[in-house]
This record gives C-alpha cells, sequence and structure tokens, in this order.
C-alpha cells in the first residue's frame, strides 16, 4: 500500500493511469498475489484507486493542477518569482543583470571546462551516448564523499544521489514527502524559486523571519505548533538572498525542535564553496538523520553544465533514486558528470575557487561602498557569496524601482519577491558580479523615480 501510495504521491502514477497487474506487482514486491489483492483492495476502501472489472485497478481522481500561469493571491506580476526569473534567464547576453543568480563567463573556471571536454571527447563512445546510471557516476559520488568527509559529513558513496540540478534535487524530495495541501516552512525572506517549486506541489507554505544568526526561533517554534509543517527548506550559509549565516547556537537549537516535532529538513548548501572558513552546517551537526543536504555547481563551475546532488540517509536515497528513474529515466548522463568531475579533479580548481573568494571580497566591499553612496543599506555585511541585500533610500519602493529599471535595460530584483508575506517593499538584492556601469547610471533614475513604499 505505501509503495502505491508512494508512486502516486511521486507523480509516477497520475489520475486514471492503470497500476501495475497484481501478478507483476506482486513479482515486483517479494510477495504473493493474495497480498497484493488486499492492499490493492484496501486502497480502493481509501478512495484512492478504484477497480474496472476484466480491467484492472485505477489511480482514482483528477490529476492535480499544476497551472503556474494563474497568478498568485495578492501577489503583483512584477513581483512574481517566476516572471522575474523568466526576465533573467531570457535576456540578451549584453543586459546588465545585477538581479539574477549567477555570476558573468569571466568568472568561471573557462580553461578547465575546456581541458574537461576535450578529454571527454577523447573517452570511449559510451561517454557521449549512453544514459548515466540510476544514481549517478560513482567516481564523481566517490569525490564527493570525501569532500564532504573533510568537513565532518560522514557520507558513503551510497548516501549521495547525482541530480539534473539543485533544483530538481529539491523537486524530487518534495515529490518523495509532499502530498498536496502539507504545509511546508520557508523563510522570510527566502530564495524566490523556493516559492515558485512548492507552488507546483500545491502545498501551503508558512514563513519564519530570517535574522542576521539564522530563523527566528521564537516564531519557527510557533510555527511548527500551530502548522506542524512536514518540511523546511533553507540555505544555512550565505543565506539567500540576506547574505547571513547560521550560528552554531541557533543551528543546534533548531535541530532540536525539528527532533522535537518531526520535521525534515532541506538543507540547500549551494554557496559552500564560497565561503572563507566553513560555518556550522546543519547536515553535519545532525548527521543526516532529519537534514537532507542537496547542492550544484552552477555558482562555481557552470550553469550551463547541469549537475546537482542530494546527500541522505540511504532509504531516501534509494526512494528518490526510483523517483528520479521514473521521472527523468535518471539523473545527469556521462557528459555532464564527466564534465563535473574533470574539473573538480583538475588541481586548478582550488586556486579558481580561491581567487574567485578574493575577488568578491574586493568586489563586495567595492560595491557595497557604492551602494552606500546612493543611500542603500546593506542589512548585513556577508562573509562571502555575490549577494548584497540592501534596504532603499528613505523606504523606496523596489518593485517600482525594478519596473523603471527594466525599462532602460537593466534586470533588478525587488525585495517582495523574495518575501512570501511580502514584507519587503524598500529591500532589493544585489548580485555584485553583475554591476556593469549602465547599472550605476540607471540606479539613481530610478530611485527618485520609486515613490516611497511606506
Amino acid at each position: 500500500m505505501e509503495a502505491i501510495r508512494g508512486r502516486i504521491a511521486g507523480r509516477a502514477l497520475l489520475a486514471g493511469e492503470r497500476l501495475p497487474s497484481i501478478r507483476r506487482f506482486a513479482r515486483v514486491m517479494g510477495v504473493s498475489p493474495s497480498t497484493v489483492v488486499e492492499a490493492y483492495e484496501r486502497l480502493v476502501a481509501e478512495g484512492l484507486i478504484r477497480s474496472r472489472p476484466g480491467s484492472g485497478f485505477y489511480v482514482a481522481g483528477a490529476a492535480p493542477s499544476l497551472d503556474m500561469r494563474k497568478p498568485e493571491a495578492g501577489r503583483d506580476r512584477a513581483v512574481d518569482p517566476l516572471w522575474v526569473s523568466r526576465q533573467a534567464l531570457d535576456a540578451a547576453g549584453d543586459v546588465p543583470k545585477p538581479g539574477c543568480g549567477w555570476l558573468p563567463p569571466d568568472w568561471m573556471p573557462e580553461a578547465a571546462l575546456r581541458r574537461a571536454m576535450r578529454q571527454l571527447a577523447r573517452d570511449d563512445d559510451t561517454s557521449l551516448t549512453d544514459y548515466g546510471s540510476s544514481q549517478g557516476a560513482p567516481n564523481l559520488r566517490r569525490l564527493l564523499a570525501r569532500q564532504f568527509a573533510d568537513e565532518g559529513l560522514g557520507a558513503s558513496p551510497e548516501d549521495i544521489l547525482l541530480t539534473g540540478s539543485g533544483s530538481q534535487a529539491i523537486d524530487l524530495i518534495c515529490r518523495y514527502l509532499l502530498r498536496p495541501g502539507d504545509v511546508v516552512m520557508i523563510d522570510d525572506p527566502c530564495y524566490f524559486n523556493f516559492q515558485a517549486l512548492l507552488r507546483a506541489h500545491k502545498v501551503s507554505v508558512v514563513s519564519v523571519p530570517y535574522t542576521p544568526d539564522g530563523p527566528d526561533l521564537a516564531a519557527f517554534a510557533a510555527v511548527l505548533k500551530e502548522h506542524g509543517p512536514r518540511l523546511y527548506i533553507t540555505n544555512s550559509a550565505l543565506h539567500n538572498p540576506t547574505g547571513a549565516t547560521m550560528t552554531a547556537q541557533v543551528a543546534h537549537r533548531l535541530l532540536n525542535l525539528a527532533a522535537a516535532h518531526g520535521l525534515t529538513i532541506i538543507e540547500d548548501d549551494i554557496f559552500a564553496a564560497l565561503e572563507p572558513e566553513p560555518s556550522p552546517r546543519l547536515a553535519v551537526f545532525d548527521g543526516l538523520d532529519r537534514v537532507i543536504r542537496i547542492g550544484s555547481f552552477s555558482k562555481t563551475m557552470s550553469a550551463s553544465v547541469r549537475c546537482g546532488y542530494v546527500v541522505a540517509k540511504p532509504e531516501v536515497i534509494e526512494a528518490l533514486a526510483d523517483l528520479q528513474v521514473a521521472t527523468s529515466f535518471g539523473g545527469p548522463g556521462p557528459v555532464a558528470s564527466g564534465i563535473v568531475h574533470a574539473v573538480l579533479s583538475d588541481g586548478s580548481y582550488r586556486k579558481h575557487v580561491e581567487a574567485m573568494r578574493q575577488r568578491l571580497t574586493r568586489a563586495r566591499r567595492e560595491i557595497a561602498g557604492r551602494l552606500s553612496g546612493l543611500g542603500i543599506a546593506p542589512w548585513v555585511m556577508p562573509r562571502g557569496g555575490f549577494y548584497l541585500w540592501c534596504r532603499l533610500p528613505e523606504g523606496r519602493d523596489a518593485t517600482e524601482a525594478a519596473r523603471l529599471a527594466l525599462r532602460q535595460g537593466v534586470i533588478l530584483a525587488p525585495g517582495n519577491v523574495f518575501s512570501p508575506a511580502l514584507s519587503a517593499p524598500d529591500f532589493m538584492r544585489f548580485n555584485i558580479g553583475q554591476m556593469p556601469p549602465k547599472v550605476w547610471q540607471v540606479l539613481p533614475q530610478v530611485l527618485v523615480g520609486a515613490p516611497s513604499s511606506r
């Protein structure tokens, strides 16, 4: 019964689809046909499936709507996460986009990427034509396991699943854990695509205010008590968009609360390599009991080579691997995983990341100073990364400023894009690597034209 529920929840079986035959499912599950008959009859009694005499058993009900074009209640389309993402993704290469979430090409290890592609082209033909294995390339999983061990996270290669991206990793976990109507907790503010992805899963979203030390624990405890969320998604280090880092004290108290309320946590660790020194990690403190770590290589290597990962308990990885096969017939193929493995193994990669951190430190100092000259104040000065979460002068309206900037060919990310409660009308997230001269010409103009949000 749980196997069928899991397939339906993960959308491997949709409304109206025929279930496996009794004999075939009995062979798959290693049980007698009579056991499958009893399981199916119980699921019919629950209303989850229905029987068609002479034909078999079918998933009941209508398929859940995934209409992403319907605007969220209370949301202006200009601050809708999907709209902002599409503006940044679809912009021409020469359009300044300080509101986007990636660095320009000249920040990436292009020479190492080209070497990796030439090396891959010389490998056997299967690297260029075959599917990858169900859990992902073993050599890359072994390399990642060694890296995680260096930071104190005990994970074997079997505890790692390679995915098509970090976003796909979260989507798989949501398919595995959630059903429509479940409650999920996120930070306020948070990475805006968390909100967009959760909309697709038809869950209820509640948020908790984020502080310079991590989530507000009093509010966190209140949400757990009142709403009983099943899942919490966060960045514990170099939080997006604020740049803040969770303290060890907050991390320990948060994990105690999660254990007491049966809460699972997704720790999105995508910015880990950009920290000057490793900060507290939920997955390390927790030992992968309630925490599932995800990440990718889009911020330090390439957003074009799509490869992410999940680190979790073996039973979770096993279920996610099945889901990934069912929904996309596996994760990244040998080309993507081969490039990532070759670049990570390249002796130049560590030097590249260190040079990137130093360059970001200089840029952060310079950009923060120039923004301050316009009356734009960073909320915190991050330890690393490439975001500055800033309050606009005199409470100017960030959404209106973003509209005006777009007319002049500059893409900004207004604060309410990141705020589930729409509580950041006078905040803006700036990408310090995406601040060419035109941005500094346009910013003073749009700030004057954006009336006060208060």
